[in-house]
């Protein structure tokens, strides 16, 4: 299969469902995130104070999905109907069969519950069965302990640092950790996944 180039698409599952982010989304993700410090301590922006400073965020967001660089989403709640974060894929190439997962932060409300593990199983369904990917990578900044072992939990693989790549919103420079997930792994991390929802 040749791999392809991710475009806008809605990926829907029990719990939630990953849909085309849009300027609609505003309101649900200002009453579900807000100004939450934990949710935004490794964002690359200044946490927002008011609804019209998370909506230059997802202005910058929209603004990649335009220039070709990302293909964003939203994820919603189905218990709620309400969005409750953001994700995405980045750095994708046809040619070299491979797609960042980034760009993700989600309502302390979602964190190490169903729907942030069936949005994670949703993306990488999508990227290896229906894009035909060989290689999915992430990168968190060295210091978040909670998204790197969120990662190594998919059935990722940490790949190393990458010292001083980043500036991050307080003007300091971060170290970068990159994880990545090939195809031929992908048939026991889905297995993992699935398991993991089907208890939950």
């Amino acid at each position: 299969m040749t791999a392809q180039l991710p475009t806008p698409v809605t990926l829907t599952g029990r719990h939630v469902r990953l849909e085309p982010l849009g300027r609609h989304h505003l309101p649900d993700l200002w009453a579900t995130v807000g100004p939450d410090p934990d949710v935004w301590r490794w964002i690359p922006f200044q946490p927002p104070t008011t609804e019209e400073e998370l909506g230059a965020i997802l202005d910058v967001r929209l603004a990649e999905v335009a220039a070709g660089e990302a293909v964003k989403f939203a994820a919603v709640d189905f218990r709620t109907g309400k969005a409750v974060g953001i994700t995405g894929y980045y750095a994708f190439s046809e040619v070299d069969e491979l797609l960042e997962i980034g760009g993700t932060w989600y309502a302390r409300s979602a964190w190490r519950t169903a729907i942030n593990t069936e949005s994670k199983l949703l993306l990488l369904t999508h990227a290896y069965e229906d894009l035909g990917m060989g290689r999915v990578f992430w990168k968190t900044d060295a210091l978040n302990d909670r998204s790197r072992n969120a990662i190594l939990r998919l059935g990722a693989q940490y790949e190393g640092i990458h010292r001083r790549e980043k500036l991050r919103a307080n003007g300091v420079w971060r170290d970068t950790a990159y994880f990545s997930m090939l195809a031929d792994e992908w048939p026991a991390a889905k297995a993992r996944l699935t398991g993991r929802l089907s208890r939950g």
